[in-house]
């Protein structure tokens, strides 16, 4: 299953000095996050998980692989893009193809780099990305919908599932509001509505790119970013594409001295990893044994069977039963020996729901 994030933004707010050190980075700690690139512009990266570290520590595993995310770097955006303006059709045609969007803006002040619009202004940034993916779902739904209510009309059931939970995304959009705002109210419309690919329905990420100083509590741009992030329901995080620079070529050690002295406990690229991970509604279940500890990655509410598919399609469909370990007991008990002894290795059907951190070993048979 493969996940990719999109990251947009405006000219010279830090986009691409961020994608590189983040591709960089990863390429740098290939023995535990690797990273590899998939086209000029794609850079896969390992999901950081200590708890996969601890797994294989108590296994024994000779290799460590941990879940993926890739990002996509997107040309970059002009106003007019929903009229095809600059990259504009490459830029929004990007978009539709990825899982969720990073937005990456300015939160610093540098009278050497100049911003497209001669000031600082993040909220202001996000609104220009927004309204040009905002004018191109409404171009697209203002032309759908109509359709859909006249064969609505005439008794097409299909059409009348599009004209409802477009017509409701539409509104949205005409009232200055993305259409992820909208409420499918059953399967038909949940369908439907992710079959519309809109542009706005997109989970996003906010990354305030700040100066090094202010790298770990942010500054007041990023504190103006974090309220909107809070009052769309959306997720912002903090990064400073400078420090982030600094640590390519750093081996762990060194890094580590360095975010010390910066205040900081991390990387910024790990949070943003972590956080795309978390926007995409995703959970991690584990395969541990001698030969390796593996991460895989599922949506929240995915069941065993649906699990087990992720690691070959043959177990999916001769599913028999997963043998799962909770996490907490895995490493509590020393292992699947110790689990399975003290009655914590549970023998789960088609209808168990996967958690997150779930130990799992699935029987099938084809």
């Amino acid at each position: 299953m493969g996940f990719r994030c999109g990251i947009v933004g405006l000219p010279n707010v830090g986009k691409s000095t961020l994608f590189n050190a983040l591709t960089e980075t990863q390429a740098a700690q290939a023995a535990n996050y690797p990273f590899c690139t998939i086209e000029p512009n794609v850079g896969q990266v390992g999901v950081p998980d200590p708890r996969l570290d601890k797994l294989a520590e108590i296994a024994g595993s000779a290799k460590i692989i941990p879940t993926q995310l890739s990002f996509v770097d997107i040309a970059g955006l002009v106003r007019g893009a929903s009229k095809g303006e600059g990259l504009g059709n490459q830029f929004l045609g990007n978009i539709r193809e990825v899982d969720a969007v990073v937005h990456v803006l300015r939160c610093f002040e540098n009278d050497d780099i100049q911003h497209v619009d001669n000031k600082v202004d993040p909220i202001a940034d996000a609104e220009t990305v927004e309204t040009e993916l905002l004018l191109s779902d409404l171009e697209s739904l203002e032309k759908r919908v109509p359709a859909a209510q006249k064969k609505a009309a005439q008794g097409d059931k299909e059409s009348k599932v599009i004209a409802s939970v477009l017509g409701q995304a539409l509104e949205l959009l005409r009232d200055g509001k993305p259409a992820r705002l909208t409420q499918p109210k059953d399967d038909d419309e949940a369908r439907v509505f992710a079959q519309a690919q809109l542009l706005t329905a997109k989970p996003v990420l906010y990354v305030c790119n700040v100066e090094e100083e202010a790298a770990a509590e942010g500054n007041e741009f990023s504190a103006r970013v974090f309220e909107k992030a809070k009052a769309e329901g959306a997720t912002a995080v903090i990064v400073s594409a400078a420090i982030e620079s600094e640590l390519v070529g750093m081996d762990i050690e060194e890094r580590m001295v360095f975010l010390e002295e910066m205040g900081l406990h991390e990387t910024g690229l790990a949070r943003i990893i972590r956080a795309g991970y978390d926007l995409l509604g995703l959970l991690t279940f584990f395969t541990v044994g001698p030969k390796e500890a593996r991460a895989w990655t599922v949506h929240k509410g995915a069941k065993a069977p649906e699990a087990a598919g992720e690691i070959h399609s043959d177990m999916q469909r001769g599913f028999i039963r997963a043998e799962t370990i909770a996490y907490d007991d895995y490493v509590a008990l020393n292992g699947e020996a110790g689990a399975k002894e003290a009655g914590k290795l549970r023998q789960e059907g088609k209808e168990y729901l996967v958690h997150d951190g779930d130990v799992m070993h699935f029987k099938f048979n084809v």
